[in-house]
């Protein structure tokens, strides 16, 4: 099996339930608060590890008491975090966020994560069919560095570009594999879109950008997963589940694709895999301990009413 090394945020998720969410201006009660270990870098690494995939975290903590508690508990996921740097010029990165009727809003405060750089990355051993995956709540030019790095090494690249922003085609060059949703598209392609939206409208909006010699996979929540694979259309349904938290949910999609492709799977396989542990994470509280193992999505997979992995697709 090949490696997965992710490069991304690492952050400490104050959670807050509440029957619903205030509106500006307003204060409501709420029900409970809680810590979780969360941040897209360390969510996606603990995804891809627990599904299997030998799987190393490069970025920033700082040296404070949830910096300690987020490299405990990445270790004891399985994440490798040799490559973890403690700094003492910022605090480790942080995010508050409301869940209120299986939705959530999320406040992130980067600290340590915004001091990413290069050097940072120059230290991973990438090689020739490992899985490189970095999303966007550290710079960009650290990402583009490690980028770089996987593509000179031989490395599948995975760009997750969330939290949404702008940013230029040089990066996108760098990009084997663009996973999104449909917010994150929009911005793209410079359009308004929404998950209700048909697969036409969606497609139409992938194809605006530049897709040659790239797979780009847009995520739809309970609707499933549409892509463009070799220049085809391809559309894996949801899974009817309960949702409890959908934060991480998206996380979780990206660290089974990746964990999937260093096991040698076909996208196809591991577009569908990744769908059945995203449905499992929205069921549970929390983003990094929600993350699901891989004889779990197994048997949510064995379970499912739909046709076996590889056999569903349908193209348009």
């Amino acid at each position: 099996m090949s490696r997965v090394f992710v490069a991304g945020s690492i952050n400490m998720d104050v959670v807050a339930t509440a029957g619903r969410h205030p509106r500006i201006g307003e204060t409501v009660t709420g029900n409970a608060v809680r810590y979780f270990p969360g941040g897209k870098g360390a969510n996606q690494a603990v995804a891809a590890a627990k599904l299997g995939a030998p799987t190393t975290l490069i970025g920033r903590i700082g040296k404070d008491a949830f910096g300690d508690q987020l490299k405990a508990f990445l270790a004891a996921q399985g994440v490798d975090v040799a490559y973890l740097r403690e700094t003492a010029e910022a605090h480790t990165g942080t995010a508050i966020i409301t869940v209120a009727n299986a939705d959530n809003t999320i406040v992130v405060i980067p600290g340590a994560n915004a001091l990413v750089d290069a050097a940072d990355i120059a230290v991973s051993n990438l090689a020739k069919g490992d899985i490189a995956v970095s999303q966007f709540e550290i710079p960009l030019p650290a990402i583009s560095a490690f980028f770089k790095r996987a593509r000179a090494a031989g490395a599948t690249t995975i760009l997750n570009p969330a939290p949404a922003i702008e940013f230029d085609s040089a990066m996108l060059d760098l990009v084997d594999i663009l996973i999104l949703n449909e917010s994150e598209l929009g911005l793209l392609a410079k359009t308004g879109l929404l998950d209700t939206d048909d697969h036409a409208r969606l497609i139409g909006a992938v194809r605006s950008l530049p897709t040659k010699d790239r797979i780009i996979c847009v995520t739809l929540g309970r609707r499933g997963v549409l892509a463009l694979v070799n220049d085809e259309p391809v559309f894996i349904p949801g899974h009817a589940v309960k949702a409890v938290d959908t934060t991480g949910a998206g996380d979780c999609f990206v660290g089974a694709v990746a964990a999937q492709l260093a096991d040698g799977q076909s996208i196809e396989a591991a577009l569908d895999f990744a769908n059945a542990a995203a449905s499992i994470c929205v069921q549970r509280m929390g983003a990094g301990p929600s993350m699901p193992t891989a004889a779990e999505v197994g048997a949510a997979l064995s379970t499912s009413s739909r046709p076996p992995s590889g056999t569903h697709n349908h193209r348009r």
